[in-house]
């Protein structure tokens, strides 16, 4: 079987802040910054040259700091210098990046984790610290994962390190694929034996809800503490709940498929730059997390050893499934073709998918081996709070 990697973050809260950590990250922060102007006034976006360049001078000027800190930092400054000039290029960035945060990107060579002790030893200009952190129940299943790459953050609710951890799973063949059309307010699946499924999620309404309550606290209170404490409430909310939803989600699309043993999803990842439409849909949809909830089925996915493929999204909605002409409408999200086919949007784009999907893996996809009724084909329609229910 091939074997993929998984790569999941965890969370760990700090207990406390011992003394000398607060020091660590004015020291780091200078450093990056610094390295920011020196890569912004020479164009640099390469971490090798950067370091190349600037290495030996830091090392000379903080003799006590551990050399993989200098790595890191020209790390994050490459990335934070290729994300400003992108930004740049859009018209969206002025003047010179600054780097704010209070975080520290750290290396496996900076830290080690102790799972059972409940602590983490990092390297310090001072020698070695030890932070405790609060024990979770799902920091266990980490339990033998590989340890990478770690950022330690300070904010408003405490200080905590957040590291990254992979395991090598094997996913097996698939003998066929679930098409998942992903939506602003519903999820729609094509199962291999022809039947469609729709899980209604409203998580536009969650969305936008949540996006005008904002809108009126920073009508109401222009400025103050009161101000920022309500919108991170309110952010950090909208946040739970629909964390929440997208897990319910890929836990109910990883079941269906893992019986078929593939997962057809649209490759999205540059659809944010093509959206043109009216300043309300453009807000609604940059607001849209699908990225998100697609990651997450990923890892769920290969968890299960379901294998996962990205497939062109471009007229998954518009085109034929069983002939490949180009649809027109028929009335209210009903598309129909010259064939006599004819369906739910919905329906036609996970259609496209799986059959994508499938011609990936390289499995020929003859018309005639599809359902050919012609009558107007619609998803089973569930909501998503009664998924408990109608999948047991």
């Amino acid at each position: 079987m091939p074997s993929e990697t998984v790569k999941l973050t965890a969370k760990f809260k700090l207990k406390t802040e011992p003394e000398g950590l607060e020091d660590l990250f004015s020291l780091y922060s200078d450093i990056v910054n610094f390295l920011l102007d020196y890569a912004f006034e020479n164009n640099i976006t390469s971490f090798y040259r950067l370091k190349k360049e600037t290495y030996k001078g830091l090392r000379r000027e903080y003799p006590d700091l551990p050399s993989h800190y200098l790595y890191t930092a020209c790390q994050m400054v490459t990335s934070i210098h290729k994300s400003y000039r992108k930004r740049k290029r859009r018209g969206k960035a002025n003047g010179k990046p600054v780097f704010k945060k209070q975080v520290i990107m750290l290396d496996d060579h900076l830290f080690k984790l102790d799972l059972d002790g409940g602590f983490v030893k990092l390297s310090t200009p001072g020698g070695r610290l030890e932070l405790e952190f609060y024990p979770a129940k799902y920091h266990e299943k980490f339990r033998g994962w590989k340890i990478g790459q770690a950022w330690l953050v300070k904010n408003s609710k405490g200080s905590f390190i957040n590291i990254v951890f992979s395991e090598e799973v094997e996913v097996r063949e698939p003998k066929a694929f679930v098409g998942v059309d992903l939506n602003e307010n519903n999820v729609t699946l094509s199962l291999p034996e022809g039947d469609f499924i729709q899980i209604i999620t409203h998580e536009r309404e969650i969305r936008t809800g949540y996006f005008l309550k904002r809108r009126r606290i920073q009508k109401k209170l222009k400025t103050g503490k009161k101000r920022r404490e309500l919108l991170e409430k309110y952010g950090e909310r909208e946040r739970n709940r629909l964390n929440d939803l997208y897990h319910k989600l890929a836990n109910k699309i990883v079941e269906l498929a893992e019986k078929y043993g593939g997962i057809a999803l649209e490759d999205l990842t540059e659809i944010r730059n093509t959206i043109r439409y009216s300043a309300e849909m453009n807000g609604r949809l940059h607001r849209w997390g699908f990225r998100k909830l697609q990651s997450i089925i990923e890892y769920k996915a290969k968890l299960k050893g379901v294998s996962v493929v990205f497939v062109n999204p471009a007229r998954t909605s518009s085109l034929c499934p069983i002939c490949g002409g180009k649809l027109s409408p028929n009335g209210h999200r009903v598309l129909k073709c010259e064939c006599g086919f004819e369906a739910d949007r919905d329906v036609v784009g996970s259609w496209n998918i799986r059959l994508r999907g499938l011609k990936m893996w390289g499995v020929s996809v003859p018309p005639e081996s599809q359902p050919m009724k012609t009558g107007g084909w619609k998803p089973t329609r569930y909501e998503i709070n009664t998924l408990h229910t109608l999948y047991g």
